[in-house]
C-alpha cells in the first residue's frame, strides 16, 4: 500500500476517531446516569460492576479477536497474571493496586509475546486450540505454585478500605471504578480501530496472505495487537482481584467462566465492532445472574446451556452479532432513502 494512501487513511482515521470519542462520551453519560439511579441498590450495583468489568474485558479481547480475527482462548492467563501480581504486591509489599496496574500490564504483554510468538504460526481453529492448551497448562501451574498463587486454597486479600487500596465500603464506588475502566478500554479500542494498527489488523483478519503480499509485517501486527489486548486484560484482573478480595485458579482460569466468556460476549454483541462487546455484556451478564439464581441450584451449569443456545442462535441468524446486524439494517435503510 503506498505511503501516501496510508497517510491519508491515518488522517481520516483520526478524524473518525473524534466521532468515536463523541459516541463513547454519550454512552458514558447514559451508563453513568443508570448507575446513579440504581446507586441505592447494592444488588444491582453488584450486577453493574460485573457487567462493566466484563464489557471492558471483552472489549480488550476484541482488539485481537475481533479486529485481528485471532480467536484466543488464553486471555484468562493474562487476566490471572494481573490478579495474582496485584495480590502478591499488595499482600507482601503493601503496594497500592493503582501502581500494580503498570507492572501487571507489562508482565501480561511480555507473557503474550512469549506465548504467541510460536503460536501465531498457526491459523484459524488451530490457533484457538493451541491457546486452549495454554490456558489448561496455566491452570495446572497456578495450582502447583502455591507459594505465589495460594494454590487450590486460594489467596485472600486483607480488607483495608481506602481509595489508595482500591477497596471501598459500598458497591456504588466499585461500579464507578469498573465504568471508568470500561470507558478507558473503549477509548483505546476506538483509537486502535481508527488508526494504522487497526487497518492492518483488519487486513490480516480478512486475508492474511494478501496482507503479507502487500508488505504488511503480519507477525508484528498480530504480536502488537495481542500485547495490547493482554495488557488491558491484566489490568482488568487487578480490578477483579480487589473487587472480590479472594482469588484462586478456578475463579481466574476457568475456561467457561473466563476464557470463553470474553469470546461469547463479543460474538453475541458484535465481534469486530467497537460497541459490540458492551452490548453483549449488557445482555449476557444480567441474564447469567438471573439464570444462576433461578436454575443454578437445581440444574448445575444450566446457565451455560442456555448461553450456548443463545450463541448458536446468534451464529445462525445474527452472524455479525447484535451491533453488526443493526449496522447492516441501518445501511440498508440509508441506501433505500438515497436510492
Amino acid at each position: 500500500m503506498p505511503a501516501s494512501a496510508l497517510k491519508a487513511k491515518s488522517v481520516t482515521g483520526l478524524t473518525t476517531f473524534d466521532t468515536e470519542l463523541v459516541r463513547i462520551a454519550a454512552v458514558a453519560i447514559v451508563l453513568l446516569g443508570c448507575t446513579w439511579l440504581l446507586s441505592g441498590q447494592p444488588f444491582y450495583m453488584n450486577i453493574l460492576s460485573y457487567t462493566f468489568l466484563f464489557a471492558a474485558l471483552a472489549t480488550s479481547w476484541n482488539i485481537i479477536g475481533g479486529y485481528g480475527g485471532q480467536f484466543s482462548l488464553a486471555h484468562g492467563v493474562y487476566f490471572a497474571i494481573g490478579a495474582y501480581l496485584a495480590g502478591n504486591l499488595y499482600i507482601r509489599f503493601g503496594l497500592s493496586p493503582w501502581i500494580a496496574l503498570v507492572p501487571a500490564a507489562l508482565a501480561a504483554a511480555i507473557a503474550a509475546a512469549l506465548i504467541c510468538w510460536p503460536l501465531f504460526r498457526l491459523k484459524g481453529k488451530f490457533f484457538g486450540i493451541a491457546t486452549l492448551a495454554v490456558s489448561e497448562v496455566a491452570f495446572v501451574l497456578a495450582n502447583y505454585f502455591d507459594s505465589l498463587t495460594g494454590g487450590p486454597r486460594g489467596m485472600s486479600l486483607p480488607f483495608k478500605a481506602g481509595f489508595s487500596n482500591m477497596i471501598f465500603t459500598n458497591r456504588f464506588s466499585y461500579a464507578l471504578l469498573m465504568l471508568g475502566f470500561l470507558i478507558f478500554c473503549l477509548i483505546v479500542s476506538g483509537f486502535v480501530y481508527r488508526t494504522r494498527l487497526g487497518y492492518y489488523l483488519q487486513a490480516v483478519r480478512d486475508d492474511q496472505d494478501a496482507a503479507q503480499a502487500s508488505g504488511i509485517d503480519v507477525l508484528y501486527v498480530k504480536m502488537t495487537g495481542m500485547a495490547l489486548s493482554a495488557a488491558l486484560t491484566a489490568m482488568g484482573g487487578v480490578f477483579f482481584a480487589l473487587y472480590l478480595r479472594f482469588i484462586d485458579p478456578p475463579t481466574l482460569l476457568s475456561l467457561p467462566d473466563i476464557g470463553v466468556r470474553f469470546l461469547l460476549i463479543s460474538l453475541i454483541g458484535g465481534v469486530g465492532t467497537l460497541f459490540g462487546p458492551l452490548v453483549g455484556a449488557l445482555l449476557i451478564v444480567p441474564v447469567e445472574f438471573y439464570l444462576r439464581a433461578t436454575i443454578g441450584g437445581s440444574i448445575p451449569g444450566g446457565h451455560l446451556v442456555v448461553l450456548g443456545a443463545v450463541l448458536i442462535l446468534c451464529s445462525l441468524f445474527l452472524k455479525r452479532g447484535i451491533v453488526g446486524a443493526a449496522e447492516t439494517a441501518w445501511q440498508s435503510i440509508r441506501r433505500r432513502r438515497h436510492g
